[in-house]
């Protein structure tokens, strides 16, 4: 009988996994193991996780080093991805649950642009022809998982819909360096989250758009336009990996933002921690994503400030196309007929069910956030 893990697992033996998924045992260069070092040390000393939080971890952590397999064969696979340009791209950032999933659909529905859609980030690949993913069996398989979480969790799909074909977050990129707040957003480590805060990120970036110069391989005219909350952390970096991006900075209130991801993280999580809940989980994302904010106010002071577009929450929700025309403004790109009209089929599909949420059930007030986020 196989025995069941109860634990994470070690670098050598989650390398060796990766290793037989794929049959591939080029990792890249090791600048990511100490990252991975640390975060199995966290794991192992603070995380508190249960044996599903540990399955689970370690298949977050698996995934990880067979995307970075894959990629890595892939850039052997098509070495002329290194002259795929990325100019001006779009990076839409700003607290978690402040519209950047919305604003990004949005954007992302213009035929000039390109998003990253969700099973590219687990398979690193130039983007194959639209009409052949659901014949694509690695597509077909991660679709029917996603469709599965909806039908078992369709309370989580209120909170944040996700597909294999939908546009996500560019975190899943930064997960192949082992540089990514993504893991302080499902578990109680400390002493990662203290690592990670002294690190330069620059080289997980570099490596970012090396990915995203082999999944454009197809659409290199197409303007990318990718969005992820933990860009606040690291906004130096991303300006070296990207010197002419524009950043979008989405804005809602603190005390709803926060209730917001520490229900979102509370849900993605469940089960999996006896200590990353209620008031511990509430603590950790004030923090981090306070924290996160002042980094990058301090960081964006530095920049030109033509390079920034600002978007308001209340103001979107009211107006979503008027917003797209303002933003397309400040980018000097028109607003094209067949792109408002691509923007306005999305607005009127179905809404999902509602997502509901409170600081109590975190232990916080509205004046810890107010605090939290004071100046």
């Amino acid at each position: 009988m196989q025995t069941v893990r109860t634990d994470v697992g070690t670098v050598e033996d989650l390398h060796a996994s990766a290793t037989r998924l794929t049959g591939l045992d080029d990792f890249g260069d090791d600048s990511y193991r100490d990252g991975m070092v640390a975060l199995l040390s966290a794991y192992g000393k603070e995380a508190s996780l249960t044996p599903a939080g540990s399955k689970m971890t370690r298949g977050l952590l698996r995934a990880a080093l067979v995307s970075r397999l894959l990629s890595e064969a892939a850039w052997k696979q098509f070495p002329e991805h290194t002259g795929v340009p990325i100019t001006r791209p779009v990076f839409l950032t700003g607290l978690p649950r402040t519209g950047t999933t919305a604003l990004h659909r949005l954007l992302t529905r213009d035929p000039a642009h390109q998003g990253l859609e969700l099973w590219l980030t687990e398979v690193p690949q130039p983007r194959p022809p639209r009409d052949t993913w659901e014949s694509n069996p690695i597509f077909a398989a991660l679709q029917a998982g996603y469709e599965q979480h909806h039908e078992s969790d369709p309370e989580f799909m209120g909170m944040h819909y996700t597909g294999a074909d939908q546009v996500e977050e560019c975190w899943r990129l930064l997960v192949q360096s082992m540089t990514s707040v993504s893991f302080e957003c499902l578990a109680h480590i400390p002493s990662y989250s203290r690592w990670l805060s002294g690190q330069d990120w620059t080289s997980a970036y570099r490596r970012h758009r090396r990915n995203l110069q082999l999944i454009g391989l197809t659409n290199r005219d197409r303007r990318w336009v990718l969005k992820n909350p933990s860009h606040l952390f690291a906004l130096d970096a991303l300006l070296a990996a990207y010197p002419d991006a524009v950043i979008i900075q989405t804005h809602r209130a603190p005390r709803v933002a926060i209730a917001s991801v520490c229900s979102l993280n509370a849900r993605a999580s469940d089960g999996w921690s006896e200590l990353f809940r209620g008031k511990v989980l509430g603590r950790a994302q004030l923090e981090l994503w306070s924290r996160g904010l002042r980094r990058f106010a301090s960081d964006r002071s530095r920049h030109d400030p033509s390079r920034f577009i600002d978007v308001d929450y209340d103001a979107f929700v009211t107006d979503p196309i008027g917003t797209m025309a303002y933003i397309y403004d400040r980018l000097d790109t028109p607003l094209t007929p067949g792109a408002r009209a691509a923007m306005t089929s999305l607005q009127a599909e179905p809404r999902r069910p509602a997502h509901r949420y409170d600081l109590a059930d975190f232990g916080l007030t509205a004046a810890d956030v107010d605090a939290a986020f004071a100046g």
